[in-house]
């Protein structure tokens, strides 16, 4: 089992207490009920993964380079499993949130520095699903981007209305989202008649990738928008929420379960960034428009290439329900990192306001300012951010899983050693070179 000798500090009381351990895992019965009792935390994770600030490299991509990107979001998401099961793994054997983990493993200056980035980023993810929302209003309902974005401050009362109900009404919420833009690109597909051959070609990495520059550039964007730092403290901590035995065994039935419910999750979110690409290759590229990067270009134009207004209204409303979705679970990330890193309590409906509105703020004064193509920049600027960010979540996350006295027994094996930090190395290089390419960018 797992020793309390290899942290500085000992445990304290949970993250987000109101719903920890409150769901029972059935003792008896088959493994499909059991399954279904740990199923739900892997699709709040799946949301981060199909948040707006994807669809813009998404799109980019497929108008740009037609399917060849599709390997690239196969591989990103191969990444995002990985470090999702090391994030369940951490939460259930340790009993720590990643938040947590780093405050009683590092001093208190590191931990201090770690939550004033951990914060930056959730600012910048919060950011690019209030813009995504507040576009899809005002796509669909012709409402301002101003009052799209102060509107988007309410979904603050439903996460307190289900989480006042129990964390299986927010689960099956989410569940309900990621279906609704499911479906909704399913019909986009069918639409835009994509060359089936090519799509399958698109998914076998090139090396044309490497070898041009933009083609490298977008790569990087994808990559670096597809994992989200803020999932792998919200996976730590919402794992918690199941009644499992505290054994060997039962920790290992847990780790098994949980793993199995984020890998078929983060299946439907590489469904989804999927069909966005194929949707915008199929009908962008082979029109010859290869400049498709932005939300607002991509609604007005699906309607006139497929032949059908339905087709614009469909993309709608699935980036409606992916905003609605994210901010979600943005906004109970938030809590996660603050109660986690910081030990202290603020009453739900504060924290989540204040979250909100660190996100809102500079979206106002850029939307008054600069307009709409001032809250393009912001949302790639946001996924900047989010990339620079990621290597300060993943790199504790992978030295607490691989340490003996921290996991006991459920320490990584040697080969998941290995694989993990591969995947850390790589995650941090591209996102420097990213960071590089865009600060260069900006200079010339």
């Amino acid at each position: 089992m797992a020793s309390e000798q290899g942290w500085r500090n000992p445990r304290t009381q949970p993250t987000m207490p109101e719903v920890y351990r409150s769901l029972k895992i059935p003792k008896t019965g088959s493994w499909f009920r059991k399954f279904l009792a740990f199923a739900g935390p892997g699709y709040l994770v799946a949301v981060g993964y199909m948040d707006p600030g994807n669809w813009a490299t998404d799109l980019a991509g497929g108008s740009l380079f037609g399917y060849t990107l599709l390997s690239v979001i196969l591989l990103s998401n191969l990444m995002a499993i990985l470090l999702q099961a090391l994030a369940g793994k951490l939460g259930i054997v340790t009993g720590r949130d990643l938040a947590q983990a780093c405050r009683d493993h590092y001093s208190k200056p590191v931990s201090m520095g770690l939550w004033a980035l951990c914060e930056l980023a959730i600012a910048a993810c919060d950011l690019a699903e209030v813009i995504g929302t507040a576009i899809a209003l005002n796509l669909l309902f012709g409402i301002p981007l101003m009052y799209g974005i102060i509107i988007t401050v309410l979904d603050v009362l439903v996460i307190l209305l289900l989480q006042h109900k129990g964390f299986r009404y927010i689960e099956a919420m989410v569940i309900t989202l990621i279906g609704t833009v499911g479906l909704c690109f399913v019909a986009e597909i069918v639409m835009s008649q994509p060359a089936v051959s090519e799509v399958f070609r698109g998914f076998v990495p090139s090396a044309e990738i490497i070898s041009n520059p933009t083609m490298l550039y977008i790569a990087i964007g994808i990559l670096g928008a597809t994992v989200m730092p803020h999932n792998l403290y919200l996976h730590s901590s919402i794992v918690q929420t199941r009644q499992f035995e505290q054994t060997e065994l039962g920790k290992r039935q847990a780790i098994r379960y949980t793993t199995a419910d984020s890998t078929i999750a983060l299946f439907f979110a590489l469904f989804i960034n999927a069909a966005i690409l194929i949707v915008s290759a199929a009908a962008f590229h082979s029109a010859g428009i290869l400049d498709v990067a932005e939300i607002g270009d991509a609604y007005n134009l699906l309607a006139p290439l497929l032949g059908s207004t339905m087709a614009s209204i469909l993309f709608g409303v699935a980036l409606l329900a992916a905003g609605q979705n994210s901010t979600l679970t943005g906004t109970m990330a938030g809590q996660i990192v603050m109660e986690g890193f910081l030990n202290i309590r603020l009453p739900a409906w504060l924290r989540r306001l204040i979250t909100r509105l660190i996100a809102i703020v500079p979206a106002v004064i850029v939307t008054a300012i600069a307009g709409e193509s001032g809250t393009a920049q912001l949302l790639i600027l946001s996924q900047v951010i989010l990339s620079l960010q990621l290597s300060f979540a993943v790199i504790p996350l992978v030295k607490f899983t691989s340490d003996k006295k921290k996991m006991g027994v459920f320490v990584n094996p040697l080969w998941l050693q290995i694989l993990a930090w591969a995947v850390a190395i790589v995650i941090a290089g591209l996102n420097l070179y990213l960071l590089y390419q865009t600060v260069a960018g900006w200079l010339n």
